[in-house]
């Protein structure tokens, strides 16, 4: 799809007809017996409702034969009893089909939610944020709206349909033939309102998520929007896709009315045809005035359940739009397949990157035909320069996106972003509101209060977690407690723990943090990185000493790799990064564990590896020396 101010768009698929019918019996197959149990109810309610015209017509006869007024007991007693019957039947009847659907929607939710979170991020921002979130809301409440009035609605009227048919026939055949002269204006009508709805209101889908993605973008943006001026120009995109959006729902409002202005020229032949059919059998005496009343109202009972049921196709073609959009994201798999393939990994996975090159944007490659083996259990550095090409290979390993070219293999498999094989901690973590404790559950439901307690030990965020309020039940995240960056990643640590993943992936989680909160975060990390395979972009080198073999990327490229001291002693690009950082450290910071580990640590008038505290004196930090590649501050290479 091409935007109005020429930005492609590669949307989320949605689902073909067939398949969005296959997906809805799926989703119904393991609720048979209720559906059954709805569809058996409905019919009695039903056919009971359909003995009032009969009585009706049994009082015109009475009336007509100048019977005694007693003789209309029974008849309007009849009349009060199927009042009853068919209103407690339809009821139940009602609530069985409510809750078959309420079910159904309910596992739709879920493996929308479930496929949704396992896309891979790069497909998401082709889509545009938009097309999701468009998804999510819109789509879902209208699938979700048709649920609970169409779906009934429909089920109770297709019944009222075919058994008043029937009814009629049995009065007389006549009569059904009659009230089938209006079938062929209304099937037109359906027909044609489905072929002329159905592209619309997919068109206005797209069109709405488009609509939703420009407004995301400009007030996500406001502060650049306004720093460059371009208030103009987005209110203009803003106003052309909001003007196609209201366009395509008038023209949807046309398309109704003239939709019932048809529905009311078949009623209208049909009664006629009805009641000159009656007039013509009662002056041969072939009825009665009271069947051809019956007749008459029937047809006439007709009226609600069809336009009803026709009228609600409306309601039907929008929301099956929104279900075809939802099964489409349902059907992306993203790599799920090769994961549900996999036996279950019994130790660390090896990762293998062969010739693998990515490109955010067309054109301007990232990574250029990088190799890199990780073996099982070890742990390896990324460092470079901002721009690297860093975080871009680590959320190759992570699943988060799809290489361009080349492949990545995670235990011999395709990664994927369900957590099963890769865990991921990003210096950006979010804290869920909720209890602290259901936070942690989030990586494992079951998991009990002591393995919950184990974690946060681990991490060293126990002590902390137990002072607070309401200890580990207290509410955190939004509209609770304030936790701090260095806390949040210690919950993001403990999460990763009770996860369990063989290989951790670690994207600066720990470059938010002071230097005290760092020394901690890093003794954290460490726990948690114990028995696996692990992928770590270095923010501080301190981290790089303490990784098993280090990778140095530079322009999307891996220019050396080795141990720690190996590359120092090389002389190379590592040895130029270790000089210009470790020359910044103050020379009375301390020297954290990770450094003191490894035997990497500078000598002493180069200071701590993770310090950045000033000198007892108050010296200020040397120069660094020029370098090659000067270490700057870290950003992602994905462009935003």
């Amino acid at each position: 799809m091409t935007t109005e101010d020429g930005t492609r768009r590669d949307l989320l698929p949605t689902a073909t007809p067939a398949r969005t019918r296959a997906a809805v019996r799926a989703l119904l197959r393991p609720h048979r017996a209720l559906a059954g149990a709805a569809f058996a109810v409905l019919v009695l309610a039903t056919a009971v409702g359909l003995l009032t015209q009969p009585l009706l017509g049994r009082i015109v006869d009475l009336v007509t034969q100048h019977r005694s007024p007693g003789a209309l007991t029974w008849p309007v007693l009849g009349l009060a009893g199927i009042a009853l019957v068919q209103g407690a039947s339809t009821a139940w009847g009602m609530a069985l089909v409510s809750r078959l659907g309420e079910t159904a929607l309910a596992r739709l939710r879920e493996l929308f939610v479930e496929r949704a979170l396992s896309l891979p991020l790069d497909r998401v921002e082709r889509a545009g944020s938009g097309d999701l979130s468009a998804r999510v809301t819109r789509d879902v409440s209208r699938v979700a709206e048709a649920v609970r009035t169409a779906l009934p609605e429909l089920a109770r009227s297709g019944l009222s349909i075919v058994l008043t048919l029937g009814a009629l026939a049995l009065l007389d055949w006549r009569f059904l033939v009659a009230a089938l002269v209006a079938v062929p204006v209304q099937a037109w009508t359906a027909r044609w309102y489905v072929r002329h709805a159905v592209p619309l209101y997919a068109r206005e889908r797209i069109v709405t998520g488009a609509q939703q993605q420009q407004l995301l973008d400009t007030i996500g943006g406001a502060r650049t929007v306004r720093a460059y001026g371009l208030q103009a120009e987005h209110d203009r995109r803003v106003t052309a896709r909001s003007r196609a959006a209201v366009d395509l729902t008038m023209r949807g409002v046309r398309l109704v009315l003239r939709f019932y202005g048809r529905l009311h020229v078949a009623e209208y032949l049909g009664l006629a045809a009805v009641l000159l059919t009656g007039f013509l059998l009662v002056r041969d005496n072939a009825v009665s005035v009271g069947t051809a009343t019956a007749a008459a109202l029937y047809f006439h009972s007709l009226f609600t359940p069809v336009n009803t049921a026709l009228v609600l196709l409306d309601d039907a073609q929008s929301a099956t739009a929104g279900l075809a959009r939802l099964v489409g994201v349902v059907d992306v798999r993203a790599g799920q397949d090769a994961a549900d393939g996999l036996a279950p990994v019994t130790g660390p996975p090896g990762v293998v990157v062969s010739g693998v090159s990515h490109a955010y944007v067309p054109g301007r490659p990232v990574l250029h035909d990088v190799d890199l083996e990780v073996r099982p259990g070890e742990r390896v550095a990324l460092v470079g320069a901002s721009g690297a090409g860093k975080t871009t290979l680590a959320k190759l390993v992570a699943g988060l996106h799809r290489a361009e070219s080349g492949s990545v293999r995670v235990g011999g498999a395709e990664p994927d972003a369900s957590g099963r094989l890769v865990g991921l901690v990003t210096q950006e973590v979010h804290v869920f509101a909720g209890p602290l404790a259901e936070d942690l559950r989030l990586a494992r439901p079951g998991a009990g209060e002591a393995e919950v307690r184990e974690a946060l030990a681990a991490v060293g965020a126990l002590e902390w977690a137990e002072r607070l309020p309401e200890g580990l039940e207290t509410v955190v995240g939004e509209g609770g407690h304030r936790l701090t960056t260095d806390r949040a990643q210690q919950l993001a640590l403990a999460r990763l723990l009770l996860a369990d993943p063989p290989l951790v992936v670690l994207d600066e989680a720990t470059a938010e943090a002071g230097s005290s909160g760092a020394r901690a975060l890093d003794a954290a990390a460490e726990r948690a990185l114990r028995g696996r395979t692990a992928l770590v972009v270095a923010h501080r080198l301190g981290q790089a000493a303490a990784a098993d073999r280090v990778v140095v990327m530079d322009a999307g490229r891996i220019v050396e790799q080795g141990t720690h001291e190996e590359l120092l002693a090389g002389g190379g690009p590592y040895a130029a990064l270790w000089r210009a950082w470790s020359g910044s450290r103050s020379p009375g910071g301390d020297v954290p564990a990770a450094d003191t580990a490894t035997g990497g640590v500078p000598p002493a008038g180069h200071g701590a590896a993770t310090g950045g505290v000033p000198a007892a004196e108050g010296r200020p930090a040397p120069v660094p020396p020029p370098s090659p590649s000067p270490a700057r501050p870290e950003v992602s290479e994905a462009p935003h």
